[in-house]
């Protein structure tokens, strides 16, 4: 399979992604994952490098992005706001200029969204959005390639989201229309994606033909669900609110007894960290219907995809 760019030069949102450019990620993810489990060496990014901001704190994205890096030929860069000229004021327009002077790529895991879209237009090189308060596009990529590997297409199938309205429910209200899936969230009504995040899954799935619930029932959501997903309760930035948060959310656990109301079959999925006994009991977590470090793996293979993608020749 030969390597093509993405028509659009960054990965900020799920929604940079046609239809036909979602699928040829996972094509190239597969691609990718299939030479690495044969041993078979294929470096089209030998000599680039790719920046990395973090002013959130990772593991998964951290780990992936750097073995991604390093299995496709290149070389990634950690930074952090304690050790760079972030943290003392420089400005993003600032930062994305000279860093273009020195690398081929910028992945930023940051809280504001508008961050992330101030880097890209600044940017002379692509800019990765590896996770921001608004949206998760590098996540919700490895969980269509892992549900695609389970259940081998994605096109009817019915994920419910049950939890927070957060960045994973954001980024999966615009990806499941885009792959051809239904999606049913449940939130506590306090707890809702904004109407405007609403608003555009309900656009996009009125063009795919596919259909987009939301409700503060558990039980409808995940009726007939062939996925079932969940996050934390309380994100990074939350924590003054946990105590809260647990109380609103008590209603809103995976447990036995929720995913008894779905499909025999169903995929329990969390992007982790996992709270056990809060969101999701360790029952489910660790049961047979679990698919939780399949998609921790994925993050690697569908990243490298979108590294190859965005900075390969």
């Amino acid at each position: 399979m030969a390597i093509t760019k993405l028509s659009k030069k960054d990965l900020i949102s799920i929604l940079d992604l046609s239809r036909e450019e979602l699928a040829l990620v996972l094509d190239v993810a597969v691609m990718l994952r299939d030479k690495y489990k044969a041993k078979e060496m294929f470096v089209p990014l030998l000599g680039k490098a790719l920046a990395m901001i973090f002013t959130k704190s990772s593991t998964r994205t951290r780990v992936s992005f750097e073995m991604g890096m390093f299995h496709l030929g290149g070389a990634a860069i950690f930074l952090s706001p304690t050790e760079t000229q972030i943290g003392r004021g420089e400005s993003i327009s600032d930062t994305a200029r000279v860093l273009s002077r020195y690398v081929d790529g910028i992945m930023i895991r940051t809280y504001a969204h508008r961050d992330v879209i101030e880097l890209a237009q600044n940017a002379s090189v692509p800019v990765i959005n590896g996770l921001t308060d608004d949206e998760h596009p590098c996540q919700v990529l490895a969980d269509l390639l892992t549900i695609r590997d389970k259940k081998k297409a994605l096109k009817s199938l019915k994920i419910a989201y049950v939890g927070d309205g957060n960045n994973m429910c954001n980024s999966w209200l615009y990806a499941a229309p885009k792959a051809g899936m239904n999606i049913a969230v449940a939130s506590p009504k306090a707890y809702m994606p904004s109407a405007g995040v609403i608003h555009n899954a309900v656009a996009l799935s009125a063009e795919s033909k596919t259909q987009v619930l939301v409700t503060d029932s558990p039980d409808e959501a995940v009726k007939d669900a062939d996925v079932i997903y969940t996050d934390v309760w309380a994100s990074m930035g939350q924590e003054a609110e946990s105590i809260k948060r647990k109380k609103d959310f008590a209603a809103y656990q995976v447990n036995q007894a929720l995913l008894k109301k779905a499909k025999k079959d169903c995929l329990i999925m969390h992007c982790l960290p996992a709270h056990r006994g809060e969101e999701i009991t360790a029952e489910v977590i660790d049961g047979p219907n679990s698919v939780i470090f399949d998609q921790a793996e994925n993050r690697l293979h569908a990243q490298k995809a979108v590294l190859a993608l965005l900075m390969g020749k």
